[in-house]
C-alpha cells in the first residue's frame, strides 16, 4: 500500500487558487480546500527536502506535513465527489453518487482517487465548455496531459471516434484506464505513458492540453505538428496573469486565438491553426 503525504498551506481561496500550479508542478495530483487551507496530495515517494525547501523559499505561509494511507486518502477524498453539471451537456459522476438524469445529459463516470481532472477544477469545466463547442463528429483527438482521461472519454461521448490520452505520471496512466473502461469505451481510447515528442506524426482533428503555461510552451512545437490545418486546439491550465505570455507564444506558430473563456483565476483558449 502507498504512503502519501498531506501538505497543508494556509492561504485564503483567492491565494490557493494561485498556489496550485506551483504544487502540481512539485509533483501533487490529489487537492481538497477549506476556507484557509490548501491541502495537496503527493506520494511519499516523490517528496523530498528538496522540494519542501523551494516550496518554503516560494510560499511564505504556514505550512504542514503528514502522512496518509492511500486508503484513508480515497475515503476522505469520495465524501468529497458528488455528481457535478457541466456546460450545456455534460454531467460528471463518480461511481459511488446517484444521479438522476432527468434532462438527458451526456453522463460520465469519473473516479479520481489521486489524478487531477475530477469536474471540479475551474480549468477541466473550462475545457469541457470548449469541448461542447469544438468536437466534431468522427473527430481524432489527443489529449496532452490526460490525468483522469476525462477529456479524452469526454471527446468520444460528444462524437469524437478515437482518442489517444498520454501523460508521465503512472498513477494517472492507471486512473485513466479504469475510467475509460468505466466508461465502456476501450475500443476508441488508448491511454499511453508515451511523450509527445514520441509519437507520429499524426494529424489529430482536435487536441486538448490542459497543462501548465511553461508546459504547454515546451510542448507547442510538437503540439502544432500534430494538429491538422484549420482545426481546433484547446488549451487551459492557464491563470489570468499568463494571458499575455501564452497570447505572445503561439505567435509564430499560425495559431489564432478564437475563444477565450475565463472562471475565477484561470483562463482557457480555443486556438486555430491556419
Amino acid at each position: 500500500m502507498k504512503t502519501y503525504l498531506e501538505i497543508s498551506i494556509s492561504a485564503s481561496k483567492p491565494k490557493q487558487e494561485l498556489l496550485l500550479p506551483t504544487m502540481i508542478e512539485l509533483g501533487c495530483h490529489g487537492f481538497g480546500e477549506t476556507d484557509t487551507e490548501l491541502l495537496c496530495y503527493i506520494d511519499k515517494s516523490l517528496w523530498s527536502e528538496e522540494k519542501f525547501e523551494l516550496l518554503k523559499t516560494e510560499i511564505k505561509s504556514d505550512i504542514k506535513i503528514k502522512e496518509i494511507q492511500e486508503e484513508n486518502w480515497n475515503e476522505a477524498w469520495e465524501k468529497t465527489i458528488q455528481p457535478i453539471e457541466v456546460g450545456n451537456k455534460i454531467t460528471i459522476k463518480p461511481s459511488w453518487a446517484n444521479y438522476e438524469n432527468t434532462s438527458g445529459r451526456i453522463v460520465i463516470q469519473i473516479d479520481p482517487k489521486m489524478s487531477f481532472g475530477t469536474g471540479y477544477h475551474e480549468t477541466t469545466r473550462l475545457t469541457l465548455q470548449l469541448l461542447e463547442k469544438y468536437t466534431e463528429k468522427e473527430d481524432a483527438v489527443l489529449d496532452v496531459g490526460t490525468g483522469t482521461g476525462i477529456l479524452a472519454i469526454a471527446a468520444i461521448r460528444l462524437g469524437g471516434s478515437r482518442a489517444l490520452g498520454i501523460d508521465n505520471d503512472e498513477w494517472s496512466i492507471d486512473n485513466a484506464k479504469e475510467n475509460v473502461a468505466a466508461n465502456n469505451l476501450s475500443d476508441k481510447i488508448e491511454i499511453s505513458d508515451s511523450a509527445l515528442a514520441s509519437l507520429p506524426e499524426t494529424k489529430y482533428d482536435l487536441i486538448t492540453a490542459n497543462i501548465m503555461l511553461n508546459t504547454i510552451l515546451e510542448m507547442l512545437p510538437d503540439i502544432v505538428k500534430r494538429i491538422k490545418s484549420g482545426r481546433v486546439i484547446l488549451f487551459s491550465g492557464l491563470l489570468l496573469i499568463d494571458d499575455k505570455s501564452f497570447s505572445s507564444g503561439i505567435e509564430k506558430y499560425n495559431l489564432k486565438i478564437i475563444e477565450k473563456l475565463t472562471e475565477g483565476e484561470w483562463l482557457a483558449f480555443a486556438v486555430q491553426k491556419s
